[in-house]
């Protein structure tokens, strides 16, 4: 019953169109008054307010912060112009100069929608140039930046990290090194796809040029930059390109937490922007205070109410009686992990990283764990899942930004995006079913 009115009302506000947040919070809080009265009103403050008050959450905001100053210092153009210089003479250059440059991105900045925006005016109208449609271009910027939740440093593996560390011990920095080899598949997975998108788009437009009598041209292949055009790209990047090994090295060297990695990408992308590049002002610190402070809040206020509906999934064991069910079904390992995929990627198509982490995680780790499934290797699968579903419909995140800028309908994109989809299932199962994949490096590296 209890678990009835827990899920029924929360589905229920979704149906509505009530942001994710006060769905969580609301059914959380019915559930518990319906279950203990109003004596329970004392606890959910209580709950709420512990959830969010914890050391290791405070990277998120400081990750946050760091990533809006990366967008103002004018390090996105200066990545574009370093990959263009070594790949953006090859046949798909453009391509790999999207892929490569997203990767980049997302990796300082640890968010899809903001690598789409950062990226998007430049990048796609390149690719539309070089024969692609608008909602294709669209497409496969919305799926690249998606990688920005599964290379480190990402706020979501340190929220999964958090929540998992209520029943099991999970190193945020051996998460932050196993989503490495993961992303980068996903970036070599979206420039396969890619290359046959061209193709079949090359097609599409050469025949429709020809129908209506107009002659259809592709921009012409980028010259092979010269070494000192290189190195002076190199240079000019080298600033950005030092972020992520700043963070990453500074963690695994023991000089710093990853909570204070945050902290340190902060001041050191204010020097770089206020003093190396010269393009954020002193005045752009109000407007990055203001930005930053609206995303933390959305993300603590997700974390608040979450943490009440999986405080509700435990107390009243509806974990035990879900994981008892799956289990149930059979005991076969690949088909359990096959059904929890499945689950996780309709799950990402309608919420975000962070409520799917509190909603999903107390229920599905101890499935995990009977199976003998690694949690690095759960967290990792289960956040490629999560990103897909900042790029497929209905409520892709990465999908609106990229309409936004592209110009183009909800509609085409979400049809121009499958190919895309496609290639991060067929990673998403490699990374699933061959857990190597995200535990070599960390254990080759010693981090546990």
């Amino acid at each position: 019953m209890i678990a009835v009115i827990l899920f029924g009302v929360f589905f229920l506000l979704l149906l509505l169109r009530v942001p994710i947040a006060i769905a969580l919070g609301t059914a959380s809080i019915i559930t518990l008054i319906t279950s203990m009265g109003t004596s329970s009103l004392g606890l959910i403050v209580d709950i709420m307010y512990t959830s969010v008050a914890k050391f290791t959450l405070l990277s998120i905001p400081f990750f946050i912060i760091a990533g809006v100053i990366m967008d103002y210092a004018g390090i996105s153009k200066r990545l574009i112009n370093f990959a263009e210089t070594f790949v953006g003479h090859k046949k798909h250059g453009m391509a790999l100069v999207t892929v490569i440059t997203a990767l980049f991105f997302a990796a300082i900045s640890g968010s899809g929608p903001a690598t789409v925006a950062a990226l998007g005016g430049i990048l796609i109208p390149a690719l539309v140039k070089n024969g692609y449609k608008k909602e294709s271009a669209a497409a496969l910027l919305s799926g690249t930046g998606a990688t920005g939740i599964v290379i480190p440093p990402s706020i979501a593996l340190i929220v999964f990290a958090v929540v998992a560390g209520d029943q099991l011990s999970v190193s945020i920095g051996r998460m932050f090194i196993a989503g490495i080899v993961p992303g980068l598949l996903m970036g070599v997975g979206f420039y396969l796809a890619a290359i046959y998108v061209k193709k079949k788009d090359t097609k599409d437009l050469k025949r429709n040029a020809q129908e209506n009598g107009v002659e259809f041209e592709i921009a012409a292949t980028i010259e092979v930059a010269s070494p000192k055009e290189r190195l002076i790209a190199f240079k000019d990047a080298i600033w950005g390109l030092l972020v992520p090994v700043i963070i990453l090295g500074g963690i695994y060297g023991g000089v710093f937490t990853p909570t204070e990695s945050a902290v340190v990408a902060v001041f050191y992308g204010l020097f770089v922007g206020l003093f190396i590049y010269r393009e954020l002002k002193w005045k752009d610190i109000k407007n990055i205070l203001i930005d930053s402070s609206v995303q933390t809040a959305v993300v603590m206020l997700i974390i608040a109410a979450a943490s009440l509906f999986a405080y509700v999934i435990t107390t009243e064991q509806i974990a035990d009686l879900i994981s008892s069910a799956l289990l149930g079904i059979t005991e076969n390992k690949i088909i359990i992990l096959l059904l929890v995929n499945i689950i996780l990627l309709i799950a990402g198509m309608f919420m975000d990283a962070v409520s799917a982490y509190y909603i999903f995680v107390p229920i599905l780790l101890p499935i995990m764990i009977a199976l003998d499934v690694d949690p690095t290797v759960f967290g990792i699968f289960m956040t490629v899942n999560l990103a897909i579903g900042l790029f497929t419909p209905p409520v892709g995140a990465n999908l609106f930004v990229a309409c936004g800028i592209a110009n183009v309908s909800l509609a085409k994109i979400s049809k121009a995006i499958m190919p895309f989809v496609i290639a991060s299932i067929v990673v998403l199962l490699l990374v699933t079913y061959v857990p190597v994949i995200s535990t070599f490096l960390p254990d080759l590296l010693g981090i546990k």
